[in-house]
């Protein structure tokens, strides 16, 4: 039998689908690379926002019709959808054979398998699965580098986000099995191993205080010198000292800070159900950058949050000025009945919304291309991810992070695509870099 899956949305919805592929093929199905070929279509959907939604929506409804005119006798929909929508789905879209929330990955097989006679909707509770362990298949799909799931759910209340509902709160993977699954990434040929989870720097806090993410690094910087790790999703909340002097003690662990502030007033912080202030967030920063001076820092913010006032905005403008972010995504604030900050007064207009974020992301444009001047003759450890055209490759640096960041475009006459080079930077771009190869 033949499989396709889509998948979208986030890092975590990948690994996922990674595991559902490594069961299917080891089970001996084919996955295939059209759906116009499968006989059973899996999609593997987002909710996080209306946007990712919408298009969950959208890719299931087109993907529908290939059990019309094609060889698709089987759809299943997974993930964050129905999870989130649950049972009033089911009567929402009579195209899909099988629904499986986001505790149901692991009955990806049996859903395949199942010769059904009605339509099936398995929505166990997540709190009460067991996350998967390293002893589970996967079937890598980002070639040079791979992501490495070290927690599933969310503990805090943050009022705009619906995760917590949907995966639960945070069930912390032991060391020990992280471990021996980034052992087998780094045999198979991995380059680059990225640590992500709902809420990364507060890994380990439900297991045990001594097993925190300082820990889990220094474990697994002695895995391979020549190995990147990264990781992505931080918490101002969870950050320490230790846990910077960490990254700074170990060259393999790269100086890359992702950590999503989503705003700089204080009163927006507050109604954010964010437990920190303006101050506290100059304070991290300054001592990151006082520890690891070639630290690359990372953030995302929302505008238009209810109730942000133009003086709000402004705290947050003259905030993302005054950091110079290496690299910063902005989200108009997505509104949804079944989230805490729906009942929140002061909605803003979604035309002054878009104003905002268009602001942020003009004055980051000027910032980036600031930053990026900086790197101009310097030369870098770059990993060679793929080729380009003729004589051009892509690569990334330490301080790119894949898939959100931009690259390195490499000019040479021959390398070799999953290895590491040195670069020398030769242009600058908004957000990429240019450079030839200096070995």
């Amino acid at each position: 039998m033949k499989i396709f899956l889509s998948n979208l949305g986030c890092a975590r919805n990948l690994v996922d689908s990674e595991v559902m592929m490594g069961k299917l093929k080891q089970s001996g199905y084919m996955l295939v690379d059209e759906p116009e070929d499968a006989q059973v279509i899996i999609v593997n959907t987002c909710s996080f926002i209306e946007a990712a939604a919408n298009e969950s929506i959208e890719t299931i409804l087109s993907l529908a019709e290939f059990k019309k005119k094609g060889s698709c006798d089987k759809l299943i929909v997974a993930g964050c959808l129905p999870e989130r929508y649950r049972d009033q789905i089911i009567p929402a879209m009579p195209e899909v054979d099988v629904f499986l929330g986001t505790g149901a990955y692991g009955s990806i097989l049996e859903s395949v398998q199942e010769r059904q006679h009605e339509r099936v909707c398995r929505l166990p509770d997540p709190d009460t699965v067991q996350s998967e362990s390293s002893d589970v298949p996967r079937e890598i799909t980002t070639g040079a580098f791979a992501y490495l799931k070290i927690a599933e759910g969310c503990s805090k209340s943050c009022t705009y986000c619906i995760i917590p509902r949907l995966r639960g709160k945070q069930k912390s993977r032991t060391p020990d099995d992280i471990d021996a699954e980034a052992r087998k990434l780094i045999d198979s040929g991995v380059k680059e191993i990225v640590l992500v989870s709902q809420d990364t720097t507060a890994y380990g806090y439900d297991i045990d205080n001594a097993f925190d993410l300082s820990f889990l690094l220094e474990k697994l910087s002695r895995l391979d010198d020549n190995i990147w790790i990264r990781f992505l999703y931080g918490h101002p909340e969870s950050i320490t000292e230790k846990m910077i002097r960490t990254v700074a003690d170990h060259p393999n662990i790269c100086p890359y800070f992702d950590i999503p502030v989503q705003h700089a007033a204080d009163r927006v912080l507050k109604r954010m159900g964010r437990r920190y202030t303006r101050k506290d967030l100059f304070r991290l920063f300054e001592k990151i950058r006082a520890l690891i001076p070639h630290a690359s820092l990372r953030t995302t913010v929302i505008a238009g949050f209810p109730g942000e006032s133009k003086e709000d905005f402004e705290a947050l403008m003259s905030f993302v000025k005054e950091i110079r972010f290496d690299h910063l995504g902005v989200f108009i604030y997505s509104d949804s009945e079944d989230i805490p900050s729906h009942r929140l007064r002061g909605h803003v207009p979604a035309s002054i919304a878009k104003r905002r974020h268009n602001r942020l992301m003009a004055e980051q444009k000027k910032i980036s291309e600031k930053n990026m001047r900086k790197h101009l003759g310097k030369t870098y450890k770059v990993l060679v991810e793929s080729t380009h055209e003729k004589g051009v490759y892509l690569g990334r640096t330490c301080f790119q992070a894949p898939e959100v960041d931009g690259v390195t475009m490499i000019n040479a006459d021959h390398l070799s695509v999953s290895q590491m080079r040195q670069i020398k930077i030769v242009d600058t771009l908004e957000y990429d870099l240019v450079g030839v190869c200096h070995e």
